[in-house]
């Protein structure tokens, strides 16, 4: 069984996705930005409770000291953490709404994985999921006939899309680990204001397929709950 450590677990698909997996006889690692939330998260589940802020340099390497002095090792990451941001008119997104929105979902996820790297190399079988979106699809979105095809979120979108490019890279500079990246599919989470029509137990079936995948499953893929899906 793995040691899984999921950011952003407190709630939506990081929850579900670590109930889940905790019911498949794996060790998860809870982590949250938000000490009670987290807490009585991890207190729910049974599991441990790592306290990490995904945009916060001295809190992320924290969270690998608290999980090399406890666990010694994790054989799969989980960046899951992330925010969305719904204003849709180029001429109310400042500067800083771009930062806000990239520093959590990809600088967050580049901050955890190369705090966590050391861990993961202690694995037998090392692998990243990083949880993205078909908003970040560019087949997704340009096909009027799907639900990313009708959405306008500039910055989600262009984060999700860079988040998917950070995978296919890490894929290629990490031969030694699986590194891909997951889309949910439209699923109602509190990110969306529960609007998805997908349950948040169907939302995590890629992410809980990635996390428990086998040795030579594949590296640099871009998956949803039914396979592998367009750029």
């Amino acid at each position: 069984m793995a040691i899984i450590f999921i950011t952003g677990a407190n709630k939506g698909l990081g929850h579900e996705a670590a109930r889940r997996l905790v019911e498949l006889g794996h060790t998860v690692l809870l982590g949250a930005r938000d000490a009670e939330r987290g807490r009585s998260a991890a207190t729910a589940l049974g599991v441990r409770f790592v306290r990490i802020d995904v945009t916060d340099d001295a809190s992320v390497t924290a969270a690998a000291a608290d999980v090399a002095g406890h666990e010694g090792r994790i054989d799969v990451l989980v960046n899951n953490a992330g925010i969305n941001h719904r204003k849709a008119d180029p001429g109310s997104i400042t500067g800083a709404d771009a930062l806000g929105v990239f520093d959590t979902n990809v600088a967050g996820a580049v901050r955890v994985t190369a705090a966590f790297l050391p861990l993961l190399r202690e694995s037998a079988d090392p692998a990243i999921v990083n949880v993205s979106s078909g908003m970040g699809s560019l087949a997704f979105t340009h096909d009027p006939n799907r639900a990313e095809g009708n959405v306008v979120a500039p910055l989600y979108a262009a984060s999700k899309s860079a988040l998917t490019m950070l995978t296919t890279m890490y894929a290629k500079a990490l031969p030694d680990i699986r590194v891909n990246a997951a889309d949910p599919g439209y699923t109602a989470t509190d990110l969306n204001g529960h609007n998805g029509f997908q349950t948040v137990t169907e939302g995590t079936d890629a992410i809980v397929a990635l996390a428990t995948e086998g040795p030579g499953a594949g590296s640099g893929r871009f998956v949803d709950r039914e396979g592998g899906i367009g750029w």
